[in-house]
């Protein structure tokens, strides 16, 4: 079971940095219709995390007042979320490509 973990844990890994590069390159090729719809994905999860959280959370994490409101904190969770999306459908491909019998 921890092997199957640690597995899963570095396909996600790889994921993610691929994840990224496909952002670099994204942004390099001035493709930002693709990256707002890589941001339009990640919202919903993104929302509902600040809603979940509580507003002590948020604060202490980016010490903005009232950071569940702001609208960059707003951007960089849908960016994140988008991203950590991105990086589970590549993981799942990996893991299925090289250790799934």
């Amino acid at each position: 079971m921890m092997r199957l973990f640690v597995r899963f844990s570095a396909c996600l890994a790889l994921g993610l940095v691929v994840a990224v590069l496909v952002l670099l390159g994204l942004m390099f090729g001035a493709q930002f219709n693709l990256i707002e719809a890589l941001l339009l994905s990640g919202k919903p999860l993104a929302q509902l995390s600040l809603i979940l959280l509580p507003e002590t959370f948020w604060h202490e994490l980016s010490g903005l007042p009232d950071a569940a409101q702001n609208p960059a904190l707003q951007s960089f969770l849908s960016l994140c979320a988008g991203l950590g999306q991105l990086a589970l459908l590549l993981a799942g491909g990996f893991f299925r490509l090289w250790y799934w019998r």
